[in-house]
């Protein structure tokens, strides 16, 4: 007689084993069936309240409810165990960095002046090179001092006694072959003690103005200043600005000098120059 049934009485048992509930991290706009409840939602959040983790779902028509974090749900036809997500990997912050593009040291107070300096022809120089590498000057204890002309560079030299230990370096506008500034610097220089120990920079524009790259204040270049124009009242004209009287220029400066925000909103033929002068002057400290 023919045993339907087999040898095995459980071979084919009317009630199989119910499928495994897998672990399945609970990502926001999944969609999750609770199984107690048949409520069918989207995870839109994940919160701890009185000790336990609660996963929000919110279903097509916009309602939401909460259920414990675990077991009792399914995905896709699949019974489930709902966990946290895993947490993403930190990335490595950027470190900040100044306005000169070099890396910002944060918590330190200005060093104490070195004997070093840099001598700048006038105070707009002095506020664009503070502008951008002020924080840099700062941390080294490089003071900017102005010459108020370089016709006065002489003077200045003589009075700094320039050293193994007191580089000077000089920024200086118009530093062309053939320029009066070329010649003031030469005279400046001859017979001076020290001579290995100062640096003379220059850009080639007639004022510092022109360093700024003319796209930060809206224009394709900077005007061409009839001779007999000073260079700042012809640019302020040109901006459309007020530029009848001292006041006016200096108002008219602030405003273009707050268009400058990092070095790269300078020319190359400026950043290149006080980049040198500021190795020079630390060349004792760093073994240059």
């Amino acid at each position: 007689m023919h045993d339907r049934y087999g040898n095995d009485i459980f071979a084919h048992d009317p009630h199989p084993a119910r499928p495994t509930s897998t672990p399945y991290p609970a990502r926001i706009g999944e969609v999750v069936e609770d199984v107690e409840s048949g409520w069918v939602g989207a995870i839109t959040r994940i919160e701890k309240s009185g000790g336990i983790h609660l996963v929000e779902l919110e279903d097509r028509h916009g309602v939401r409810r909460s259920f414990p974090l675990g077991a009792g749900f399914w995905v896709d036809g699949h019974p489930v165990t709902l966990t946290l997500p895993a947490a993403k990997p930190s990335q490595p912050i950027a470190p900040k960095r100044t306005a000169s593009g070099s890396i910002a040291v944060n918590h330190t107070r200005p060093r104490v002046a070195i004997p070093s300096r840099i001598l700048v022809e006038g105070r707009h120089d002095a506020e664009l090179i503070q502008r951008v590498w002020g924080a840099d000057l700062a941390l080294e204890g490089v003071v900017v001092e102005l010459l108020e002309g370089v016709d006065n560079l002489g003077a200045h030299l003589r009075a700094h006694q320039p050293g193994p230990h007191r580089r000077i370096g000089v920024l200086v506008d118009h530093y062309l072959p053939g320029s009066k500034e070329t010649r003031l610097v030469n005279q400046a220089l001859e017979g001076l003690n020290g001579r290995e120990y100062v640096l003379v920079c220059g850009h080639p524009y007639i004022d510092v103005w022109h360093a700024i790259k003319p796209e930060r204040v809206g224009l394709r270049k900077w005007p061409t200043i009839p001779r007999g124009v000073d260079v700042k009242v012809g640019t302020l004209q040109a901006l459309g600005l007020a530029h009848h009287t001292q006041a006016d220029i200096a108002r008219g400066w602030q405003a273009i000098l707050k268009r400058v925000r990092t070095y790269q909103d300078l020319t190359p033929e400026l950043v290149g120059r006080v980049e040198e002068l500021i190795d020079f002057v630390l060349a004792d400290r760093y073994g240059a």
